[in-house]
């Protein structure tokens, strides 16, 4: 079976052109309920692992699934993947740090990223485009909750990763502990993404299209130059020919 290379850049490049937390605002129980970065590696990587398993056992099992269970089907497979990060988490992690992603690992099972990958991407592709785009999408959400953490914990604490930036002299700034300051920055990191985004975008359009009108150009060249090849190969083969006396010679 031969690889669909746009589809597979396609799904490659899902974690920034539908990026789960600022694109497509999917996911914002443990986004919002994130204050450092160190929760936010650990939930984002906890997701990444569960979305990668979950599209491939998805793919590969979508032929055997009814379609009228396939709900169902899919969160048991989440649900049972799930276990097994928060078994492995609650196993290496400490115990501080385990207790304070514990809710919202649990959480996954209902994730709207997980269940929606599967149903959207992972039920109709095949298990490498499946694989693909959870990695993908687990990439971009982890990202995502990393700067988020990151910038919370940097403006509430003056810390990154528990480590002072600031100095001890450093109040913080109290908002971006609470609820209204969650949804201030998240608020800002959404905008400011979409900005950057769009700038991008509409600079690679502009490229692509300058692109398409010299290939246009270079063609629409070619052709002429192969219409005059084949007018002066066809006026060399007239003058060739002998000319053949119109009339009959007198007696």
């Amino acid at each position: 079976m031969m690889t669909d290379k746009r589809k597979l850049t396609g799904a490659a490049l899902g974690g920034i052109t539908q990026n789960p937390v600022f694109v497509l605002v999917l996911g914002m129980c443990p986004v919002l309920g994130t204050q450092n970065l160190e929760s936010a590696l650990i939930l984002g990587i906890a997701t990444l692992a569960v979305l990668v398993f979950s599209n491939l056992l998805i793919s590969l099992l979508r032929k055997l699934i009814p379609d009228q269970v396939r709900i169902p089907a899919y969160i048991l497979i989440i649900a049972t993947l799930v276990t097994l990060v928060d078994l492995f988490l609650g196993h290496f992690l400490a115990p501080s740090s385990y207790d304070s992603v514990s809710t919202y690992v649990a959480l996954i099972v209902v994730n709207c990223i997980v269940l929606g990958r599967a149903e959207a991407f992972a039920s109709k592709n095949g298990p490498l485009y499946a694989a693909v785009d959870g990695l993908s999408m687990g990439l971009g959400f982890t990202v995502a909750l990393a700067l988020y953490g990151l910038l919370r914990e940097l403006l509430a604490k003056g810390t990154i990763y528990g480590v002072s930036v600031f100095g001890d002299g450093y109040v913080g700034i109290e908002l971006f502990g609470k609820t209204a300051g969650a949804f201030i920055l998240l608020g800002l990191l959404m905008a400011l993404f979409n900005v950057v985004y769009a700038a991008v975008r509409k600079k690679t359009d502009g490229s692509k299209r300058a692109t398409l009108a010299a290939e246009l150009e270079a063609n629409k060249l070619s052709q002429a130059e192969a219409q005059d090849d084949v007018q002066a190969e066809s006026d060399v083969n007239s003058a060739a020919e002998p000319i053949e006396p119109n009339g009959k010679e007198e007696a």
